[in-house]
């Protein structure tokens, strides 16, 4: 991993240990209003996870996965023990994310991914995940600056920092999002998930939570506590 990467990662992860990583329940719009405490999370298909498979997603269609997958992984990009956002399952959040509470800026997505098309092949010749990683992150940086060109709406910066967000999201939100899987985001970040309880240790440890097992929502509104 190339320092470029890793000072990408470890954006990533300052922003998520600032925000307590509470994205654990937070993150995504109308939590409160869709968790019934007496009804157990519907669980997100594992047929979507995966842009190289067959099938298309909840939302993408096949070149469109492959793309924000690639998008996804140059900024949180993986490394040995370290998983980036395509081992998290950042594409499958947000596919659906966009199939759901994020409905509304299905349009914003299309437009965005169009665009950035139009703009890879006009600098590089080729579609955006055909380029080198050097190249991805050319792109991104321009985006990121409001450099690239040809883009009306949603604007280079709007769309960089929507797509940014939502890998934070899908890094570190609960897996009953369909992201953050295996609490690969939680683990990065050592937040321990829907404890039952802290002992009164756990409370006076200032390192990093890495008690088994890290719990997130579905076990918790599937517990016989949460009944009745």
């Amino acid at each position: 991993m190339t320092k470029h990467d890793a000072a990408r990662r470890a954006f990533l992860v300052r922003a998520a240990v600032g925000a307590g990583a509470a994205a654990g329940a937070g993150l995504v719009p109308e939590l409160s209003a869709q968790m019934d405490p007496h009804k157990q999370p519907e669980v997100p298909s594992a047929a979507h996870q995966h842009p190289s498979g067959s099938q298309s997603g909840a939302f993408f269609n096949h070149e469109d996965a492959i793309t924000i997958a690639a998008f996804t992984e140059r900024l949180m990009p993986g490394a040995p023990d370290k998983p980036g956002a395509n081992e998290a399952g950042v594409l499958n959040y947000i596919d659906l994310a966009l199939a759901g509470a994020y409905a509304d800026l299905q349009d914003f997505y299309r437009r965005g991914l169009a665009q950035l098309d139009v703009y890879c092949r006009k600098i590089h010749n080729a579609s955006f995940q055909h380029l080198s990683p050097a190249q991805q992150d050319g792109v991104l940086a321009a985006l990121e600056e409001g450099k690239a060109t040809g883009f009306a709406w949603p604007a280079a910066q709007d769309f960089f920092n929507t797509v940014r967000i939502h890998t934070f999201e899908g890094m570190f939100a609960d897996p009953v999002y369909g992201g953050n899987k295996d609490f690969a985001g939680w683990r990065l970040v050592g937040f321990p998930g829907a404890q039952a309880m802290f002992t009164p240790i756990d409370l006076e440890n200032k390192q990093a939570f890495t008690r088994a097992p890290m719990v997130g929502l579905q076990a918790v509104a599937s517990s016989p506590t949460r009944k009745g």
